[in-house]
């Protein structure tokens, strides 16, 4: 491995016009591709093997054109102080609006509050549904632009008026000020870090063409594929931090070759060889963690996991052939590591004064602090994460709705006027199929499932049984007491498929939005454990052969769950909890995002594998050569801890940027990736890493024979460099001298 990508970097180097061209190249054609590629369609949410599913299938059959998985969207009107719905000027107003909506397209059917009986019993609060025949988000901008324009006009009455329901579905934003404050700490990380504004900016660029790459591809596949937007925005979340930190390794490992005496062009090689197949690996764990997400079986997550895997693919591509080629263009404005400390030295040798001898930096002398104390740094750092994690007990599951929107949206305030007019509960409905083809008599089946029905507890309303044509499909309408992120709504699910279910004489199923996201977030709890033991399994495999160990990949999944769960703690502690929660925009605690605990393991894994294997590979790269077990761990720490900590930063920068969306789910997926990245890189890889080594010695780097003989040799740490580099650079070098 070490050598075959010691060559790449040798003839990406030689060969940059090429390699540079190609890349430009492949953005433009992407760019280009993105720009005129047709839009994307109705983006389907669909959960197979859940009853909520099966029971949209079912109505899809039974009512045909009925558009069960439409979009819906609700019209909330609220009279003035003193004055009702009822009055005559108002239901006029009210009137005119159905009227202008149903004249809309994609327009399935619009309700007449004063016929289906939707005004509250005070006569203050009213509202009209209307029905499309797209899914949300499937619906043209048209569309929606039409539902608030009509809203407009009703408030011109005097109403209050506000839209609300799934027609209105926001589409995520990527982090927009947010992200480019991420992208402005990153780069001043890479100033200090990489010592020149050049050097600096190599990692940026590379990670921007990586990104606009990926993005844009997304961009012409997402009409054939069915990708939503926030596939693009998971991918550019994942691929800017990864394409950044994977050139940084590369650029940092260059000037220490640098420092050593090399030319460029050997540097490029050995850094490329070194640092190269460490971002091999870490890049292959990132993209086992991302792919794997396909075993959940959510064609919407597969996507978004396969969508940002292909954009890690690009990261590591484009580091381990572009950063040479750049690095070859940069010339000598990239200088070799510690040439300032080098060059201060020789001043002071120079003078008068004695020189002072070089001092040991941060990363040798925290590296030594660990050494003396690995059982007192190992205890605190469990026990401190330990402590974070103690929220997740408590973690609670959901799907964000209209009520985790921020106040100041007019979906959230329409959420607000229905449940001051008809109750928490009715902002979502459950609706009940009760599929009577093989009962003797439908009607009674149905009427028997709603009797039950209303003899349970926190239910508000029941409608009465409506059936298709075929009269052998009935659909019942319930309105609970709560709201549809409550724990009690959850219950009253289970209760009508357990016990109303058993006593009918048909099969009854339970759908609707609030059904769906509970079925979706059981789902997802039952594939966790599945999906960890696959990608946890798989990565822990790739480790072995990597370090050549058993204990130490052992360690590193063992540190990962200590700082995935103190990451899900917090992000508990703040979005179901508010701790915080002002101070970073959380206007609305509720149930934690049903994915957020599988993405999080998927995400947060490979981005862990990353520390590690460019923390300990050097650690591993200092053992093989001959140093001890503490050693090792202190040059590992002496060349590696600088840039760890720098790539940790900037990860945090690019996840915290997404903080500022106003998108609850991108929100959260951005506070817990940055704070996973913190309790990762500072706690586990900087503290209990070297701390768990350092106990262990020399049985750290144990491997039965057996399996050393099995296992390829990758050669991460260069070994075969040596040789390869002195043939490749004199070929003539063996040749012997012949007497003419």
């Amino acid at each position: 491995m070490a050598t075959f990508l010691y060559r790449l970097g040798r003839l990406a180097f030689r060969r940059r016009h090429f390699v540079a061209l190609m890349w430009v190249a492949l953005l433009t054609l992407a760019g280009v591709g993105a720009a005129t590629a047709p839009a994307a369609g109705s983006t389907s949410f669909s959960i197979p093997g859940t009853e909520a599913q099966k029971a949209f299938d079912l109505l899809e059959q039974r009512f045909p054109g009925a558009s069960a998985d439409g979009a819906t969207g609700r019209m909330v009107f609220k009279a003035p102080e003193g004055e009702k719905m009822t009055d005559a000027a108002h239901k006029a107003t009210v009137a005119k609006t159905v009227r202008e909506l149903r004249d809309g397209s994609e327009v399935v059917s619009v309700t007449d509050p004063f016929t289906t009986h939707a005004v509250s019993e005070d006569s203050t609060v009213a509202y009209l549904s209307v029905k499309y025949d797209a899914p949300a988000v499937g619906l043209k901008d048209a569309t929606r632009d039409a539902l608030e324009t009509a809203g407009d006009h009703a408030r011109v009455s005097g109403l209050t008026v506000d839209v609300g329901g799934d027609a209105l579905q926001a589409q995520p934003d990527a982090g927009g000020v947010g992200e480019a404050i991420g992208l402005v700490i990153a780069a001043v990380v890479l100033v200090i870090t990489l010592g020149s504004m050049i050097a600096a900016g190599l990692p940026l660029l590379t990670a921007i063409i990586g990104v606009g790459i990926g993005v844009s591809t997304i961009s012409v596949l997402a009409k054939a594929l069915d990708l939503g937007t926030t596939t693009s925005t998971l991918a550019a979340m994942i691929g800017l931090a990864v394409g950044i930190d994977y050139a940084l390794f590369i650029v940092s490992r260059y000037r220490s070759e640098l420092a050593e005496g090399r030319d460029r062009e050997e540097a490029v090689g050995r850094a490329t060889g070194t640092a190269g197949s460490a971002v091999v690996f870490a890049g292959l764990t990132v993209v086992i963690a991302l792919a794997g997400l396909s075993v959940v079986n959510v064609p919407m997550l597969t996507k978004m996991g396969l969508a940002a895997a292909g954009t890690v693919v690009i990261a590591v591509l484009i580091a381990l052939t572009m950063i040479p080629a750049l690095l070859g263009y940069a010339g000598r404005k990239v200088r070799p590591a510690g040439e300032k400390s080098r060059k201060s030295a020789e001043k002071a040798a120079g003078s008068v004064e004695p020189a002072e001898p070089v001092k040991p930096n941060m990363g040798t002398r925290w590296a030594s602090f660990v050494i003396r104390r690995p059982a007192a740094v190992l205890l605190l750092g469990v026990l401190g994460l330990g402590a974070v994690a103690l929220p997740v007990s408590q973690l609670q599951l959901g799907l964000p709705d209209d009520g985790s929107q921020p106040t100041s949206t007019t979906q959230r305030r329409a959420y607000d006027l229905l449940s001051e007019g008809f109750g928490p509960g009715f902002n979502g409905p459950l609706m009940i199929v009760v599929d009577a083809k093989n009962s003797d008599d439908p009607k009674a089946a149905a009427d028997t499932v709603t009797d039950g029905i209303k003899g349970l507890k926190d239910v508000v309303t029941v409608t009465p049984a409506s059936f298709n044509k075929a009269g052998d499909t009935a659909t019942i309408t319930v309105v609970p007491g709560s709201k549809p992120s409550s724990t009690q709504t959850e219950h009253l699910v289970h209760a009508i498929r357990d016990d109303v279910a058993s006593k009918a004489d048909a099969d009854v199923l339970v759908t609707g939005t609030t059904a769906l996201n509970i079925d979706f977030s059981q789902k997802l709890s039952d594939a966790l454990i599945p999906y960890l033991a696959l990608v946890v399994g798989l990565a822990f495999l790739l480790l072995i052969v990597v370090f050549r160990s058993v204990l130490v990949p052992l360690k590193a999944a063992l540190g990962f769950l200590l700082s995935v769960l103190a990451a899900l703690g917090a992000v508990v502690a703040v979005f179901q909890w508010g701790w915080l929660g002002g101070l970073l925009g959380v206007e609305e605690t509720g149930p934690i995002m049903s994915m957020m605990p599988i993405f999080m393991v998927g995400v947060v894994f490979g981005l862990a594998m990353d520390y590690e294997v460019f923390l300990v590979t050097r650690m591993r790269e200092a053992y093989v050569h001959g140093e001890s077990p503490s050693q090792a761990i202190v040059t590992g720490f002496k060349h590696s801890a600088r840039v760890v900590v720098a790539a940790a930063v900037i990860m945090m920068a690019v996840f915290g940027g997404f903080i500022s969306s106003g998108e609850s789910m991108i929100k959260m997926i951005g506070f817990g990736l940055a704070v996973a990245v913190f309790f990762d890189a500072f706690v586990v890889r900087m503290a209990i890493v070297p701390a768990v080594l350092a106990l262990l010695g020399h049985r750290a780097w144990w491997l039965p024979q057996w399996l050393d003989r099995a296992l390829p040799n990758v050669d991460v740490e260069g070994e075969g460099l040596r040789t390869q580099a002195e043939k490749d650079a004199d070929p003539d070098e063996d040749r012997e001298l012949v007497r003419v």
